[in-house]
């Protein structure tokens, strides 16, 4: 194994080498009332993790409770809820202060003083106010309030006497409530909705009646730990409308519980959507190695993928030499799995030598030239060719033949041609500043990265009409720069729009650290636009203005001063 580059020492992390899923860092810690760190509404992940795993939940409940928007205090009002009170607008104002009561009060006799005092004021999306606010009560630190049983008792059957005017909304707002209170350490063994109680058996009617018939599906096995964990991250409806504090809180689950395909859901989850959560990271690396020989390249890949897109070396000591006695063994039987790995350890800037002779070989070059995947593999040769050539010195093994060789991103990215990205007003802000002829836009320059906009600039800082010179860098990069007639340089503007970075704005992807770290090696100067920095600019007039300080920053002139 090869390290790239020297990296710089990591900040101390709460989650240590030897992870365990046991282990409960500052995600989902127990000791958190239920609304700490989550919006006011919505129920803490150690909650909905037991439905997940509690025994007796069918897949088809799981799914719909999973599902259910959480409740916002924004949301809960009559206009939202279907139910406008009579006569419009002279009442809304005594049904808003009711709920402001309601979200106010200060124990669970007050919340059931305010609904049974008020029954003119009372609305039916009042009642999933008054839930949650129990639900808080319950969850509050230091010392939860005093319950009484017979106080719980009455507000359940106030809301069972009025659920028959609810909508199908409200029910199943209150439903998914009423089992959340059931469950510890919310309330007490003799407090709270348990699932077989009155509360949630009435709403359970009442959603029964208001769904339209259906055929009787076929029997369902009661599913437990990891299967069901499987049918819940597998839905579709899930992965479009992911609740990321549910997915943190799996760290916590039993190792018994977690599946090999359960962790490939959860790496291909957090891959899909940017989210660089270092406890599941490491859960995914100490799953890797603890079940090495279980799993196969083609498993292994997807559980590596997220390490290498969100730009992530685990702290697990055992992931790299584990990869690489896995490769060793699979390297021949799945050639696109193996350089599907690499590419991952390529974007983490470690890659094994030992591999890389092999991938490199002529055997496995012929064996991948007539499979379906031909083109894309050689692509992913060619860029870890490319990462030889400019970041392992010390390799003297086989190379990818240039007749292999392809360009490696001829064109943009299919996500920023898709999304509504700066580009545009980046290119228009460019030519009045500079001129048609002083820039080129989208240009793939060798080995095949393709460069937002490029400018040659002479040696004096003065912006060159692009047609007069190479725009292109010879690669490979010449041993000594001293052997070269072009004193020009090229300065590339990157775009670092949002979708750029992991969820949390700060770390680049590791496609596009790769592309940026390369083109530095091959002798383009860099000039980085962050996405934060062009959002604040309102205007043409104003990007202008930001654009022309920072190429000045870099000592660039153009116009009649300028050449």
């Amino acid at each position: 194994m090869a390290k790239l580059s020297p990296r710089a020492p990591r900040a101390p992390s709460k989650v240590g080498p030897a992870f365990s899923f046991h282990g409960r860092g500052d995600l989902g810690r127990e000791t958190k009332p239920l609304v700490q760190g989550h919006a006011a509404g919505s129920p803490s992940p150690n909650s909905m993790l037991r439905v997940l795993l509690s025994a007796q939940a069918s897949s088809a409940r799981l799914s719909g409770l999973l599902l259910l928007p959480p409740v916002q205090p924004y949301c809960l009002g009559p206009n939202k809820w279907g139910d406008r009170p009579p006569g419009g607008a002279p009442h809304a104002g005594p049904v808003q202060g009711l709920q402001r009561l309601l979200e106010q009060a200060r124990s669970p006799g007050e919340l059931l003083r305010w609904l049974g005092q008020n029954p003119t004021k009372v609305r039916a999306h009042h009642y999933p106010v008054a839930l949650r606010r129990l639900g808080q009560l319950l969850g509050s630190q230091p010392r939860p309030p005093p319950v009484e049983q017979a106080t719980l008792q009455d507000l359940s059957q106030l809301i069972i006497r009025n659920c028959p005017s609810f909508d199908i909304h409200t029910i199943h707002v209150c439903l998914h409530l009423a089992v959340l209170l059931g469950l510890p350490p919310l309330t007490l063994s003799s407090s709270g909705f348990p699932s077989d109680g009155p509360l949630v058996c009435a709403l359970e009617q009442e959603q029964r009646f208001r769904l339209p018939p259906k055929p009787p599906p076929p029997l369902q096995p009661v599913l437990r730990g990891g299967l069901r964990l499987e049918a819940a991250l597998s839905c579709p409806r899930f992965q479009r409308h992911p609740q990321h504090h549910l997915i943190r809180s799996l760290a916590e689950a039993r190792p018994e519980e977690l599946t090999p395909h359960v962790m490939v859901l959860l790496a291909q989850h957090l891959a899909r959507h940017r989210l660089r959560e270092p406890q599941l990271l490491e859960a995914i690396a100490h799953f890797l190695v603890a079940q090495e020989a279980q799993l196969n390249s083609k498993v292994v890949q997807k559980l590596v993928l997220p390490f290498g897109r969100l730009n992530y070396l685990p702290l697990e000591e055992q992931f790299m030499p584990c990869l690489e006695r896995i490769l060793a063994r699979e390297a021949g039987v799945a050639p696109l799995a193996t350089v599907n790995i690499l590419m991952s350890l390529c974007q983490l800037r470690c890659l094994p030598f030992r591999a890389l002779h092999f991938v490199f070989s002529p055997g496995f070059i012929s064996h991948i030239s007539g499979t379906p995947h031909a083109l894309i593999v050689r692509r992913y040769l060619s860029l870890l060719d490319t990462a030889v050539e400019l970041e392992l010195p010390g390799y003297r093994g086989p190379r990818l033949p240039r007749r292999q060789q392809v360009p490696i991103f001829p064109q943009p990215l299919i996500t920023d041609r898709a999304r509504c990205n700066h580009k545009d007003i980046v290119a228009e802000g460019l030519r009045q500043l500079l001129g048609e002829e002083k820039y080129r836009q989208d240009l793939t320059v060798p080995p095949g990265y393709c460069t937002d906009f490029l400018l040659c600039v002479s040696s004096s800082g003065a912006v060159l009409p692009v047609r007069t010179q190479d725009p292109f860098l010879p690669y490979p990069p010449r041993s000594c720069p001293y052997t070269t007639r072009d004193p020009a340089q090229r300065v590339v503007l990157m775009l670092r729009e949002r979708w750029h970075f992991c969820r949390d704005g700060r770390v680049l992807l590791g496609s596009r650290a790769l592309r940026e770290r390369h083109l530095g090696l091959m002798g383009y100067q860099l000039l980085p636009l962050p996405f934060e920095e062009l959002e604040s600019q309102r205007g043409l007039p104003q990007l202008k203005s930001y654009l022309r300080q920072k190429l000045q920053a870099l000592g660039l002139r153009w116009g009649p001063e300028g050449g």
